[in-house]
Parts: structure tokens; C-alpha cells; sequence
């Protein structure tokens, strides 16, 4: 699963203690000045002591930037200001961008870099949704011309080099933004972000059917076999326990058990947070193996509440940026489904949603003969380095793989030499 990015870590003090002091200028009275000319206000937020100043922004943007006189909404932006003079870091959020508020949120790479950060809440999520929402403008196209109107506003006060950088869905968010707008910034960074082409990318079926060792895989499928032939016996538990928690399956209860099993060798490899030693077997009782499935693949992922907090991310997958889904070849005679199953459920029929593969063809060309300065990382362990964007030499752009890695994978936690060379590379691009 795409999980949203307030998951990213947040710096512990001690590490940036000896960090580069900026200049202590208020750019308060140069936000005042912004906001007379363009359609944007402020509030204050607090801030830790390598940022001198914090700020959320309210953006005013079109619901449809090619027919502005039709409505508009306020996008959320978190702008911690370190010095004009000093890059940005550009986060193209893919989700909510409420964590950015934190006094203490710092991307990596403005620590690297020493740079200002910008975070810009997606469209559709958080607090930044128009009212009604007009489902159809969320689409790759509007998300990224409300970056480029960020952009354009904010390079005002910082006319230096910008990189745009995300995780995951905000990776994703990073790849279309560089597509559409391939000058506004002069360096990326992409985070474990998928490049699916179809709403069932079959990629993933081979990538678990090989990673890992083979020990390994074979306890996973164990646990999920036998959480499927004995599925009378655990069932009970999965519902008790989903009561509990006042979650719902709009599939129902059958299928939503079902579904949250086969996308336990999904998450399992994802996240990398659970060994292989420790998934129980067939001895334990009803309860730790369905506390196990919650603790891996998690009984909320599918249910309605589920659904509902992630819907403007499925209708997406659903129509252009794509998604997976679940092999049931190996559980056929216990599985309710007689096809695999797609995520074309949680987007209501009314809203006539029909998946259009040319966007991410088009990104991809773009990507592997066209876009420069950009570096994308991945975990070797992570299921979505199955989808990894694809490179050639037609570009200088750079793919680092960290063996072992998950989701997780951040440029921290790289192998020495490729933390220097993404550092190094990064420097050489933005003329530091």
C-alpha cells in the first residue's frame, strides 16, 4: 500500500546542532509584500532552532487552472524559512501535508543542503480540497500546475536553486510536476515512488514471487494458506477485533478478511518491520494470528473507514497513476474471488472512472530520454521498486538501489558510498 508521507521522520536536534546558521532576517514584511500582489495569506507557526522562521501559507488555485473563472479553492503551503539566499526543498506532498507544521519537521535534504523548505499540500487531501470537490480536476495536470503557481509566487523571495523531492505518492507527485514543468526547478528527488501502468500492474506478481530468500516467502505463503484453508477458524477473530475498532467492509466481512490477507506478502516486504522468524504458525491461536495480520497488512487498510480517508488517493490510482493487485492463484479453492482482485471497488460507478494508460507512458518517455538531474532511491526489499521509474543513458538522472531496503529507505540510511554520491551529485547540480 502508498501510505501518506507523514511518516517521514522528524530530526533529532542533536544531529543539526552544529548545522549552518542562517541570517537572521525576518522575511515577514517580504510575505506582507507577496500577499498584496498575489492571492495568497499567512499565519505564523512555531519552528526549531535550524529554521529561524516557519509559515503556513494559504494559496488561492483554480479547480481547473485552464478555466480559472470556475471556482477556486485554498491550498495549504508550510514554508520554513532558513535564508533567502540559501536553495529550496520543494516537497511535493502526495497526501495531507499537516505534519509539516511540526516545529520540529525537517526534510533531509535541507539539512544536506542547508535550504528553506517548502511543503505543498496535494489537492484533494488535508485541508485543501474544493468545496464542492469536482472529482474530475483531480488529475495529474491541475496538481502539478498548482506547483508551478507556487513556484512562480514564491521565487520572489528565493531566487536560487530549487529541488523538488517526495515520498511515495509524493515522489509520484515529483515525477508530473518535472513532466509538465520540466524548468521550474533544477534538481529532484524521488523516494521509493512507483511509475505503474495499469490499475493491476502485474510486476508485483513476479517481484514476491522472488524477493527475498526462498525460506522466507515459502513462511509467508504458509501463514497465508493457512489463514485461507482454516478460514472459518480465524474469520471470528478478524471481525471481533474489526467491531472493536467500529471498522466496516463495503464488500463485506468475507471478502474484507480475504483481501487484508492476500495484502499481508504486499506490506510484509514493504515495510521490512517484522521478521521472518517471528510470523506464528499454524499452532497459534485465532487471536495472534489475526493480531499479526493487523500488525503487518492492518485490518483498517480495506475497511470503509479505510477507504474513505484514502479516497481522493484511489480514484487516482484508479484513473492514471495506477496501482496493483492481488494474485490469487496459489488460494484459488478458498478465496471467494474467481478473478484477481483490483481496487476498482472503493471508486463509486457514478463517478465513471475508466483508467487512461497514456500519462504514465508519456512520464516514462519523458523520464528515461528527456528529464535530467534527478536521482531516485529505492529499497531492493520495497514491492514498488517493481515499478521503479526506468533510466537510460540518454539522461545523467540516477537510480541507487539500497540492498535489503523497504519503504523506509531514505538517503540516511544508504550505504556510505551512495550517501556521498547522491550528496555529491546533488552539489554538482545545483553549483554549491
Amino acid at each position: 500500500m502508498l501510505v501518506p508521507s507523514f511518516f517521514r521522520y522528524l530530526i533529532p536536534m542533536a544531529l543539526i546542532a552544529s548545522s549552518w546558521s542562517a541570517h537572521a532576517q525576518d522575511p515577514e514584511d517580504r510575505l506582507k509584500e507577496l500577499a498584496d500582489k498575489y492571492p495568497v495569506r499567512y499565519e505564523i507557526l512555531r519552528t526549531d532552532t535550524f529554521f529561524t522562521y516557519k509559515y503556513k501559507l494559504f494559496v488561492n488555485q483554480p479547480v481547473d487552472h485552464e478555466r480559472p473563472q470556475e471556482g477556486s479553492f485554498e491550498q495549504a503551503v508550510y514554508l520554513s524559512h532558513l535564508d533567502f539566499g540559501r536553495p529550496v526543498i520543494l516537497i511535493t506532498e502526495g497526501y495531507s501535508g499537516h505534519y509539516a507544521a511540526h516545529p520540529r519537521y525537517i526534510n533531509e535534504l535541507a539539512v544536506i543542503l542547508n535550504a528553506n523548505q517548502i511543503c505543498v499540500e496535494h489537492r484533494f487531501f488535508g485541508e485543501s480540497v474544493p468545496d464542492p470537490p469536482r472529482w474530475e480536476h483531480l488529475n495529474i495536470r491541475q496538481a502539478a500546475a498548482d506547483h508551478h503557481t507556487i513556484i512562480e509566487i514564491l521565487r520572489n523571495l528565493y531566487p536560487g536553486p530549487w529541488v523538488s523531492t517526495g515520498i511515495s505518492k509524493g515522489g509520484q507527485t515529483m515525477m508530473y510536476h518535472r513532466y509538465f514543468y520540466p524548468d521550474d526547478v533544477t534538481a529532484s528527488v524521488g523516494y521509493v515512488c512507483p511509475l505503474n501502468f495499469s490499475v493491476e500492474d502485474p510486476r508485483v506478481y513476479l517481484f514476491l514471487e522472488e524477493v527475498g530468500d526462498p525460506e522466507c516467502r515459502q513462511t509467508i505463503l504458509n501463514y497465508q494458506t493457512e489463514m485461507f484453508r482454516n478460514k472459518s477458524r480465524y474469520l471470528p477473530a478478524f471481525e471481533k477485533l474489526a467491531e472493536e475498532r467500529n471498522l466496516n467492509y463495503r464488500m463485506g466481512i468475507t471478502k474484507g478478511y480475504e483481501l487484508t490477507v492476500l495484502e499481508y506478502s504486499f506490506s510484509f516486504w514493504q515495510w521490512g518491520q517484522v521478521s521472518c522468524d517471528s510470523i506464528p504458525g499454524a499452532g497459534a491461536s485465532p487471536e495472534i494470528m489475526v493480531g499479526h495480520l493487523d500488525e503487518v497488512a492492518g485490518l483498517e487498510w480495506i475497511s470503509d473507514q479505510g477507504i474513505d480517508s484514502f479516497f481522493p488517493f484511489f480514484y487516482q490510482a484508479m484513473g492514471e497513476i495506477g496501482f496493483y493487485g492481488y494474485d490469487i492463484g496459489p488460494f484459488m479453492e478458498w478465496v471467494s474471488f474467481t478473478e484477481n482482485p483490483v481496487f476498482r471497488f472503493t471508486v463509486p460507478d457514478s463517478l465513471q472512472v475508466r483508467y487512461d494508460p497514456l500519462p504514465m507512458e508519456r512520464i516514462d518517455h519523458f523520464i528515461r530520454h528527456h528529464a535530467g538531474n534527478m536521482i531516485f532511491i529505492y529499497g531492493e526489499y520495497d514491492p514498488w521498486s517493481a515499478t521503479a521509474a526506468g533510466l537510460t543513458h540518454k539522461t545523467n538522472s540516477r537510480l541507487f538501489l539500497k540492498p535489503g531496503g523497504s519503504h523506509l529507505t531514505r538517503i540516511r540510511n544508504l550505504p556510505q558510498d551512495m550517501r556521498e554520491e547522491v550528496t555529491e551529485l546533488l552539489m554538482e547540480w545545483l553549483g554549491l
